[in-house]
């Protein structure tokens, strides 16, 4: 019963997240079959990135610098952009700016809910380390993927001289973004909350307008939406 209620504090963010970002598609809702692919793709891509980052490690060491922005953020933005981009950027449902989003944090999803479960299991969680995680790594993923997400989306509807640049920000952005954050976790041994608190308020605030906008620019915006949920 108690690991039954440690894996439900610890998928439970996940689900949660994503559900909030499904709802927020004001005015084309994705089908949840490709909502759940997504996420099961997170959940396929957290093993190999642990050993794609086991064999930097070994080789690159564990220099701060080049574990939070390559070995860390580097390694895991480009192995969720690599597939996203693959299995969803030409493909007929991606159709608004804000699906963008919702894919990307599909995927960031995905592999932070595995993440979180791994850790639960396997470290001495207590439900007040999983609440943390909810709000700091889980979080984070999701709005490194929604950056990730909305740069991707802004490439898909741009003209094509702008469409590379667009792609280029997709993934480097989120690597930026999850590098400082990691960079931030492993160098300020104490007092990091006072770091890492307003850096992820600040991610929240912006991330919200960025989902804002990509609704502001959708093509149905001028259709009466369907009250129904697309399975």
């Amino acid at each position: 019963m108690l690991l039954f209620s440690v894996l439900t504090a610890a998928v439970a963010p996940g689900v949660s997240l994503l559900t909030y970002l499904y709802l927020r598609d004001r005015y084309d809702a994705e089908p949840i079959h490709m909502v759940v692919r997504l996420f099961v793709l997170g959940l396929l891509v957290v093993v190999p990135i642990m050993v794609i980052q086991r064999g930097l490690q070994l080789w690159l060491g564990e220099h701060s610098v080049l574990f939070a922005f390559g070995e860390s953020a580097g390694v895991e933005e480009f192995v969720k952009w690599f597939v996203l981009y693959h299995v969803i950027y030409n493909h007929m449902e991606f159709d608004e700016p804000y699906d963008g989003i919702l894919y990307a944090a599909s995927i960031s999803l995905g592999f932070a809910t595995l993440e979180n479960v791994l850790y639960a299991i396997f470290s001495p969680a207590t439900f007040g380390t999983l609440l943390v995680r909810a709000l700091l790594p889980v979080s984070g993923h999701a709005l490194f993927g929604i950056m990730m997400g909305y740069y991707l989306g802004k490439a898909k509807f741009a003209p094509k001289n702008k469409s590379v640049y667009f792609l280029i920000i997709s993934l480097l952005l989120p690597v930026f973004l999850h590098g400082t954050y990691d960079w931030i976790m492993i160098t300020v041994r104490t007092n990091w909350m006072w770091f890492i608190v307003p850096f992820m308020i600040g991610l929240w605030i912006w991330g919200l307008r960025k989902m804002n906008h990509a609704n502001s620019r959708s093509p149905f915006r001028f259709l009466v939406r369907e009250d129904e949920i697309k399975l």
